[in-house]
């Protein structure tokens, strides 16, 4: 990443993305917002020149990041994730409730996160809450405080102070954040068919892959569906990784009801059939599945039935990944994609032929709209100056000891992907790799 002064007042490009259009301008900021759009031909003094070979690109919003601050710093923490972040292109991301300690499932909760995130972020963060059972009282009052929604489980979360909703809890909760015009976001995984499904200690991905069965998924979807359908709340389907799920996914759409969905770089990067054993560094949960259904959630990208692609960095320790040696029942699931995840999606994307505007709308545009961060995820005047150098003549060699994460572990090790991020910008201000001290992000709340 090449080294920019600090503040930056324009940006000159022949390949900007402006709303839908990839088109040659001068975008000039001030304040930390975009003052104006001009001809590329405009005179500026000192813009940032940016190379034919790239585009400029709304900063990436990133809705689904495990950050574990406080509790779980040596797994990873605002200062080390939002480095990864903005090294990738990401200019803002929402924190989820777990996996910290304490979860934020209350206001005290949240304001322990916001001073453990005090003075350390590289880029924007907002939270998300938490809905866990015994907590419904709690949910209003948080989204009062500025959370940007409720996030639960259907299943086991892998952490004792996360425990699941029951089928009875799941729409108490929906009902209680329906009353209030909040968010409901849900691992949607089905806790029955994941206690009928074979779980054998085994180092054979094709084993865990056979205890993460798809119907996981299109059951708790058929759960959340349903809810929404019940109680008018707002529903959104974390990290997508089954394409038997998107006819029901389709038909909720069609009925109108208020749902959306995302999936996640690995499940477009990565196959089932690619996946040595004994490799926990793949290991999710829901699982990345065969090529056939990876072909499949791209068409559903392309045709709008998932609407966001986020990376849900999950990241943890070498000791907690390789726990049980290579036996993928014991090792910690969660990929840690948050600095590579933007340009795998492009490459990939590339590789199909679908043009880099289309992808900046399901990782910028949709998600900050997922979030009610209408100022983000787009470049128009008035918005945040959040703007990416994306160039498709240079390559991404991804080297994980050399990723900005705290834990050098990654699903993405040793691949050669086309195309990198050489600047970043955040509000304005520009990304030096060279000097982590300098944090320009802010901390983020939901609009009333």
């Amino acid at each position: 990443m090449t080294i920019v002064p600090a503040e930056v007042t324009a940006v000159r490009a022949r390949r900007v993305l402006v709303g839908d259009t990839v088109r040659p301008a001068t975008v000039r900021v001030s304040g930390g917002r975009i003052t104006a759009i001009d001809p590329y031909d405009d005179p500026v003094d000192g813009a940032l020149e940016v190379p034919d070979t790239a585009h400029l690109l709304p900063g990436v919003v990133d809705t689904h990041v495990h950050v574990n601050e406080p509790g779980r710093t040596h797994w990873e923490g605002f200062a080390t994730a939002t480095r990864a972040a903005a090294l990738g292109g990401v200019t803002t991301l929402v924190d989820m409730p777990l996996n910290a300690i304490p979860p934020t499932t209350t206001v005290d909760h949240l304001r322990r996160k916001q001073e453990a995130a005090r003075d350390r972020l590289a880029v924007d963060v907002g939270f998300w809450g938490g809905a866990v059972p015994g907590n419904e009282g709690d949910l209003e009052a948080l989204w009062a405080a500025g959370v940007f929604g409720f996030k639960c489980f259907l299943s086991p979360s892998g952490v004792d102070e996360f425990p699941p909703l029951d089928p009875t809890g799941f729409s108490r909760v929906l009902r209680r954040v329906a009353g209030f015009g909040g968010l409901v976001i849900v691992h949607a995984e089905d806790a029955a068919v994941l206690e009928a499904a074979p779980a054998r200690p085994s180092r054979a991905y094709a084993d865990f892959l056979l205890s993460r069965p798809d119907d996981a998924e299109t059951a708790a979807i058929r759960q959340v569906v349903d809810g929404a359908r019940e109680t008018g709340a707002r529903v959104h389907v974390l990290h997508l990784s089954s394409a038997r799920a998107l006819p029901l996914l389709h038909a909720a759409r069609d009925e109108g009801l208020p749902v959306t969905v995302e999936t996640c770089p690995h499940y477009l990067t990565f196959s089932a059939e690619q996946i040595p054993d004994a490799a926990p560094q793949f290991k999710c949960c829901p699982p990345i599945r065969d090529a056939g259904n990876r072909d499949e959630l791209w068409a559903a990208l392309t045709a709008g039935v998932i609407d966001c692609v986020v990376s849900d960095h999950s990241p943890a320790t070498a000791a907690e990944k390789s726990r049980g040696d290579g036996d993928l029942q014991q090792a910690w699931g969660g990929v840690s994609g948050l600095q590579v995840g933007f340009t795998a999606v492009a490459a990939e994307a590339a590789r199909r032929g679908v043009d880099v505007a289309t992808v900046s709308r399901w990782t910028s545009r949709n998600t900050a709209d997922l979030v009610g961060l209408s100022g983000k995820g787009r470049i128009e005047v008035g918005a945040d100056a959040d703007l990416v150098v994306h160039d498709t003549a240079a390559d991404t060699v991804v080297v994980a000891e050399q990723l900005a994460h705290r834990n050098p572990i990654s699903a993405y090790d040793g691949l050669t992907l086309p195309g990198r991020v050489t600047h970043t910008l955040v509000r304005g201000r520009a990304v030096d790799p060279d000097r982590p001290d300098r944090t320009w992000g802010t901390q983020l709340e939901r609009s009333a």
